[in-house]
């Protein structure tokens, strides 16, 4: 029996007094000795918790039986040790930051793709009219995606519905949405269908319950995940590795965070080179005086940063 489970999940599901409810929720996590991350908006829940299987076997079940988050799908890892080191509820705006706020456009609750099981996934997925759609950032589909996905130039979720023009030319085609745990489908697909694409449809429960319930079949690479595993195996039926290190081009499937906390750049990177360059992206963030001690992981505990500039030149502010 594993000494830990990991429970990934998100609901939508309208929560009065949100700001309150995720105080509270932070005391009844902590309670419960569990770590992990969760968004709280007035529209849900986003979360990923670790903690013993007893504790998240009481957590699910106090969870499910709220009316409000009675239908929420847990995907659940075993594993060795917590995937988070300390226990995070915030208060946002939205559970997933995609700028799209006005629900009289885009409201999950009422209308968004239609949902595919794995299984039917997995039978749909290679139909000619078919269009598989990853709707994650660069650093994601970089590490893992779909065979023949169509990807997105994109470094957050929020840059998604500035790329719909390009997406024109499938509206007249089934669109299939992806992503990790299928919660940025969920706004994904629902922006589609209000920019007149007629058959769009969302993979439930995402990657992670693919891997799950299908084998991960034509998966291609890892899936990133947000928390200090940073990278899960997905595909048991035909595996391949797709990433390469940004240093040297050598194949490797391993994702790390630059050392340097001002860069913090996720991007794929073998163990020589992270021996040689001590977990950093280039010499200039080596050599960076607020450099952290790279032990081998490229997890970080987030601290508070300064606005940086990203490689591409964006401002990014800090968590």
């Amino acid at each position: 029996m594993a000494k830990y489970n990991t429970l990934l999940y998100y609901c939508y599901s309208t929560i009065a007094d949100a700001e309150q409810f995720a105080a509270d929720h932070l005391i009844f996590c902590k309670s419960l000795n569990l770590a992990g991350r969760i968004i709280v908006a007035t529209e849900g829940l986003n979360g990923t918790v670790s903690g013993t299987p007893e504790s998240c076997r009481t957590y699910m079940e106090t969870l499910h039986a709220d009316p409000r988050f009675a239908g929420i799908d847990f995907k659940v890892d075993e594993v060795d040790t917590p995937s988070f080191v300390k226990m995070h509820v915030r208060y946002k705006s939205e559970i997933v930051h995609s700028g799209l706020r006005d629900p009289e456009m885009i409201n999950p609750q009422e209308k968004t793709g239609k949902h595919l099981e794995p299984k039917d996934f997995l039978a749909m997925k290679d139909d000619e009219d078919v269009v598989i759609l990853d709707v994650r950032s660069n650093y994601e589909h970089n590490l893992g995606k779909f065979k023949n996905a169509i990807t997105l130039d994109i470094e957050n979720f929020r840059d998604f519905p500035a790329m719909i023009n390009e997406l024109s030319q499938y509206k007249d085609k089934k669109v299939i949405t992806y992503c990790t745990g299928g919660i940025k489908c969920e706004k994904a697909s629902a922006l589609l269908l209000h920019e007149g694409f007629s058959d769009v449809y969302q993979l439930h429960g995402g990657i992670i319950k693919y891997g799950k319930e299908a084998g991960g079949e034509d998966f291609d690479g890892k899936c990133y995940v947000f928390d200090n595993r940073l990278s899960v195996d997905v595909n048991s039926v035909n595996p391949v590795v797709i990433s390469t290190c940004f240093n040297c081009g050598k194949v490797t499937p391993k994702m790390i965070n630059c050392a340097n906390p001002e860069c913090n750049e996720h991007f794929t990177q073998c163990d020589d080179c992270g021996t040689a360059m001590d977990g950093c992206c280039s010499d200039a963030c080596k050599a960076h005086p607020r450099k952290r001690i790279y032990d081998g992981t490229g997890y970080y505990v987030k601290v508070p940063q300064p606005v940086n500039v990203s490689k591409k030149g964006k401002v990014q502010l800090a968590d």
